[in-house]
């Protein structure tokens, strides 16, 4: 018999401190950058983009972690699983992720590379455009995982940018196997497009296998998924593979697909966009506390863009205001 978990969500990802700056169209140009894109970066790239960069704050990030943040916030119980330095850096990530109620037990790595960390140059329509140093955060092994840790939770959440590694992309398929024996469920986000075109077989392979049970895009990822043109071709061709099919669609809502059945939601209105940064990690969080919480699908995507709204009206991929009772006044 299954027993009670202790953790609503345990999820494993990249173990980053964000480092954000204002920035015009001219520097990213200058840069050679892709506006509101994501590019892996070598140490070298690393050093030279920030002295490029203006006046900058440094903020704990990584995919998975500020969903945390935000399931935390939600009133969820969590833990994480990812890999930082001994160096200042990792410290910072691990305070800012205990400071919130989170469990985070993974050892720090003791020697080079350092902390991962993520150069986000933000212009003024509010588009964020990443530069990412995965450091240390590549390294995580398969021996940092606790698999009662993983049994402990009732969902284990994966954060497609980590797969890229060797190291840790065997980690969470561990950790997969764990979470299945153990009748958890597990969730997994695709993060970007460019993971994608790097491990399109291996995500469709988990599909097939039946290794997701629900399953996080945007309408550029699922599109890239499906290798389909369009958004609604692309939804069809996925979400008869998968359980529970969730897709944000930036200022047109979002959608859910559960076993045929199609919800929709309409984004939450913002009097101002500021930075995007975290918007689809947010709406995950949103969207699992509704779930862990015995909430039906079309309060759960409501959940989930209440909390994405909150995030894009400030810098950071933290909420910066009571989440939990901002979604309770919303809601009614």
């Amino acid at each position: 018999m299954t027993t009670a978990p202790r953790f609503d969500v345990l999820a494993i990802g990249n173990a980053i401190v964000d480092v954000m700056a204002a920035a015009d169209d001219a520097l990213l140009a200058r840069e050679g950058l892709h506006k509101g894109g994501m590019a892996l970066i070598d140490a070298e790239r690393a050093t030279s983009l920030y002295a490029a960069m203006g006046p900058a704050q440094e903020i704990s990030g990584g995919s998975a972690a500020n969903t945390l943040a935000g399931l935390a916030g939600l009133g969820c119980t969590c833990a994480f699983v990812g890999q930082v330095a001994d160096d200042q850096l990792g410290e910072v990530f691990a305070h800012d992720v205990r400071a919130m109620g989170i469990s985070f037990t993974t050892a720090a790595r003791p020697s080079e590379p350092p902390t991962a960390r993520c150069l986000i140059l933000v212009t003024p329509d509010g588009q964020r455009t990443m530069n990412t140093f995965l450091g240390a955060s590549q390294f995580l092994p398969a021996s940092a995982l606790d698999a009662s840790l993983i049994r402990d939770a009732a969902i284990l959440y994966l954060e497609g940018y980590l797969w890229d590694p060797e190291e840790p992309r065997a980690a969470m398929r561990a950790a997969i196997d764990a979470a299945r024996s153990a009748g958890r469920k597990v969730a997994f986000t695709l993060s970007d497009a460019f993971v994608i075109d790097r491990h399109r077989s291996d995500f469709l392979d988990l599909i097939d296998q039946g290794q997701i049970d629900i399953l996080f895009a945007n309408d550029a990822e699922i599109q890239s998924l499906a290798q389909i043109d369009s958004f609604e071709g692309a939804v069809a061709a996925i979400a008869d593979k998968v359980p529970l099919l969730v897709v944000t669609r930036s200022a047109d809502g979002a959608i859910a697909v559960r076993n045929g059945e199609r919800f929709e939601v309409a984004a939450e209105p913002v009097d101002k966009v500021v930075d995007t940064t975290g918007a689809g990690d947010l709406f995950a969080a949103g969207f699992l506390a509704g779930q862990t919480q015995g909430k039906d699908i079309e309060t759960s995507l409501r959940m989930g863009a209440i909390a994405a709204a909150e995030i894009i009206s400030h810098f950071g991929a933290r909420p910066t205001v009571d989440l939990k009772a901002l979604t309770a006044q919303k809601l009614g």
